[in-house]
């Protein structure tokens, strides 16, 4: 069952009225002290449950595991991720304490980012983002996706030729269609989107320029040429939705609007072009700027 990627906190949690009380001691201890759990022998586990080793073994196959060993692998791949999930943070359900801690949250992250910024990156990206022929945004399903999306919603008003993708089949295909002088903007949270690398590796056989916004020393900023590093902690509160995305979208507006300065004449005929076609179309109103 090695590659199979059991979940033993869900069958747990599903199975839990269907155990004996015996296996349901063993539930309690996997559950509640898992470090223990994973690193004991089936004798130590049966003496801390009170229970027979033969006992420990049926309760791993009941679990769907073909014996202890191979309940001990699928424990430790599923332990960090299960844990959170089935006893998360508990906080406060109190709406002025859900805004302090969703406000404080976005703050710290804009704080951090503010702190840790690599201007040099950001220079560098610039200057190529703005001299491009064509610039490509990746992303790779939520949150990522969102942020390549939002690339294109900020260049394009810029008078820059702009497309973004987050399906990894056609950015493969649109990374073999670069040309030099085109650039390619890949966005990851974890780093570890190995189709993104594929794209940036394919994409710099044919000397296009690869800049990523994720965190230093993953595989994807391994893959890129430059880098635009974003490192934030995260809680474990599983409620709450990631505080690292709002330092994402601030980084999103200091290249666009670093590289709106370095196109100003085409930025700003661009932008009064739509701007005028909103106020005629639209609402009438000139005085709501063109920002979003």
């Amino acid at each position: 069952m090695g590659g199979t990627g059991l979940d033993i906190f869900s069958t747990l949690q599903e199975d839990k009225s269907r155990l004996s009380p015996s296996e349901n001691r063993i539930a309690e201890i996997i559950v509640n002290d898992f470090e223990f759990a994973v690193n004991a022998s089936i004798i130590e586990l049966a003496e801390r449950a009170e229970v027979s080793p033969p006992t420990v073994t049926r309760f791993c196959r009941r679990l769907g595991c073909e014996s202890f060993s191979d309940f001990k692998v699928q424990l430790a791949r599923t332990a960090h991720i299960g844990v959170r999930y089935l006893k998360p943070e508990s906080k406060s359900t109190d709406p002025a304490d859900v805004a302090q801690d969703i406000i404080t949250k976005a703050q710290n992250a804009l704080f951090l980012l503010h702190r840790s910024l690599d201007l040099v990156a950001i220079e560098a990206a610039v200057s190529h983002i703005a001299k491009a022929d064509m610039i490509y945004a990746f992303g790779s399903g939520g949150n990522s996706s969102m942020i390549a999306d939002e690339l294109q919603n900020r260049l394009f008003r810029l008078g820059l030729r702009i497309t973004a993708s987050s399906d990894h089949s056609m950015q493969l295909m649109m990374a073999a269609a670069a040309r030099p002088g085109d650039v390619l903007i890949g966005s990851s949270f974890s780093g570890r989107n190995m189709e993104l690398v594929r794209a940036f590796e394919l994409a710099r056989q044919t000397k296009v320029k690869t800049i990523a916004l994720t965190q230093t020393a993953s595989p994807v900023a391994k893959a890129a040429e430059i880098v635009v590093p974003i490192d934030l902690p995260e809680g474990n509160n599983i409620y709450r939705p990631t505080s690292t995305r709002i330092a994402y979208i601030a980084t999103v507006d200091i290249l666009s609007s670093l590289v709106a300065y370095a196109v100003q004449p085409k930025a700003t005929t661009t932008l009064r072009r739509i701007k005028q076609q909103l106020v005629i179309h639209r609402d009438g109103d000139d005085r709501q700027l063109l920002g979003d």
